[in-house]
């Protein structure tokens, strides 16, 4: 069975109407609230001809036949809300970073071409700054009201004044399971490009880990239905903003299920106590988080006393490296806990898993892949076997994206065809080892060639963060007279530590080779990650260049 969100979402919402859909500071809202708010989105947004404009049959991979609702939002009821909208009025939302400047946003914008943005009210001065630049203006602003007490932008609507006056009516749409979710991703792979994926496909590619078994053999929608909301109810915490994708997943997986998202009441920055508060008193039994950078502190809240944690089940890591001495320190302080750590991309879904229990001593870098995963060869023209001692690139087939929104160059670029199958390769090294593991070793963008051997950043990250001194770290690349470039590792220490060079390369030379140990350490004060916990190697690569012998040279 192939499903849209519009359709699998209001069968859930008929099917558990009283159930707790969201939970978020003084607002709960069972799935009849959340089914009539976005039926009143959707209609607000068709009554402005937001919606499907041409089939999706008539149209090339790397284009968009529908229209696209941008959502400039915190985390909270109206990004949920936003995504579903959009869904059953057949338009695609998509998400925006809070973060960008007016430049970037302007790009963003443009490139997308977006119809409606929804936004926080926090944000209206950066949007007010860009909406006379971009090529086509908005036909519909809706503004949510926040703590920061921003006027009305000229022209927009607020977004509770207008979802009281819309329709609560059932959309007249037919959305079809070919529909697009549309998720933009930037960081290490370059400008924003926009992920174009059926949302059948993504559900397969991305949740079906979260989904209960056999929902995808199901014979109809009635069918799916009774078969997703038969299991007991999940309470399901997405930690990371929701303007990226995993936490999107975590978040469709609970509400197209029958489950209760909650959110924390702090949502514009990681707050670990506000964090523990929600877990315990909505018990929560899912949450994923971003790597060391969320959980180091996360443990630090909890070692304080206070919380207890006791509906954890399973904890999703990934985004980002989480060494094994940290998921350790988790399975320590909640033994009863799983710990699934999830690699994958916009381009591929949910790709690799790693399970650790208090069992056994938890491991980082290998991989037991999802069905499609297979790593490709240097030359992308075969797939490797298990067993081969190349290195390739990570790849899925089977259900994967159309393209890159309005991008033909990149779209088959990412997306070949590789011994008769169309794969994505979203630009991850790997190895494929003998018993059917994928060993992840990073990505190429960040890859570091020195000496004519490459090195792969997040491998010599994951040999670092392991010494008890470090808090977070981040590896570049510089430029090396002797070397063509030299690995630079910019590192955080926890208070009262100061290990020496000599001693951290000693720990790490345990893990790694001695050709892929840093020429150089960089101490800062805090390491600077993106919210979503993302390592910021820009940031990390001008630390590094400051601190090279060239720059110091030419400041005297």
């Amino acid at each position: 069975m192939r499903y849209n969100h519009a359709e699998l979402f209001a069968g859930v919402a008929a099917a558990t109407p009283e159930r707790d859909c969201i939970v978020f500071r003084d607002r709960r809202l069972t799935y009849r609230d959340v089914a009539t708010r976005v039926n009143r989105l959707a209609n607000l947004l068709l009554s402005h001809g937001i919606s499907i404009q041409r089939p999706r049959t008539d149209l090339p991979l790397w284009e968009s036949g529908q229209d696209h609702v941008a959502l400039y939002l915190h985390n909270g009821n109206e990004y949920l809300e936003g995504m579903l909208g959009a869904a059953a009025a057949r338009a695609a939302s998509l998400n925006v970073n809070y973060r960008y400047v007016e430049a970037e946003l302007t790009y963003l914008l443009d490139d997308a071409s977006a119809r409606a943005i929804i936004y926080h009210a926090r944000f209206a001065p950066t949007l007010a700054a860009v909406l006379d630049s971009l090529r086509e203006r908005p036909v519909l602003l809706l503004q949510v009201a926040d703590e920061s007490g921003n006027a009305l932008l000229p022209g927009a609507l607020d977004y509770e004044e207008a979802l009281a006056a819309s329709s609560a009516d059932d959309p007249r749409t037919a959305p079809h399971a070919d529909d697009l979710y549309l998720v933009y991703t930037g960081g290490t792979t370059g400008m924003p490009k926009g992920t174009m994926w059926a949302q059948a496909d993504i559900l397969e590619s991305a949740l079906a880990a979260f989904l209960p078994a056999g929902m995808f053999d199901a014979t109809s929608l009635a069918d799916g239905v009774a078969r997703a909301v038969a299991g007991d109810r999940r309470v399901v915490l997405p930690l990371p903003p929701l303007m990226h994708a995993a936490a999107q997943w975590i978040a469709l997986a609970g509400v197209l299920t029958g489950g209760t998202v909650v959110f924390p009441d702090v949502v514009d920055r990681l707050d670990p106590a506000s964090v523990w508060e929600v877990i315990d008193r909505e018990g929560v039994q899912l949450m994923n988080l971003v790597g060391n950078a969320f959980a180091t502190p996360l443990c630090d809240e909890f070692e304080r006393g206070g919380h207890h944690g006791r509906s954890l089940q399973l904890v999703g890591v990934g985004g980002a490296v989480t060494s094994a001495s940290v998921k350790d320190r988790i399975l320590r302080l909640l033994p009863h806990v799983a710990i699934a750590d999830v690699a994958g991309s916009s381009e591929t879904g949910s790709q690799l898993s790693n399970l650790s229990t208090s069992a056994a001593p938890a491991t980082s870098g290998v991989f037991t892949p999802a069905p499609g995963t297979c790593v490709v060869d240097e030359d992308r023209r075969r797939i490797l076997e298990p067993g081969d001692p190349a290195t390739g690139w990570l790849a899925r087939h089977g259900a994967i994206p159309f393209g890159y929104l309005g991008d033909r160059d990149k779209t088959e670029r990412t997306f070949p065809t590789v011994e008769g199958r169309r794969v994505a390769l979203p630009g991850d090294r790997a190895r494929h080892r003998a018993d059917g593991s994928i060993e992840l070793l990073g990505r190429d963008s960040v890859t570091i060639n020195s000496g004519g051997e490459k090195i792969f950043a997040e491998e010599v990250e994951d040999a670092l963060i392991a010494h008890p001194a470090i808090r977070d770290v981040i590896v570049v690349g510089r430029p090396s007279e002797r070397w063509g470039s030299e690995t630079v590792a910019v590192v955080q220490l926890l208070p009262g530590h100061d290990p020496t060079d000599k001693e951290l390369l000693a720990d790490a030379e345990q893990r790694l080779a001695r050709y892929k140990l840093p020429k150089a350490i960089v101490r800062v004060d805090a390491v600077v990650r993106g919210p979503a916990g993302k390592a910021d190697y820009r940031w990390a690569s001008d630390i590094a260049a400051q601190d090279s012998p060239a720059h110091k040279e030419t400041s005297k």
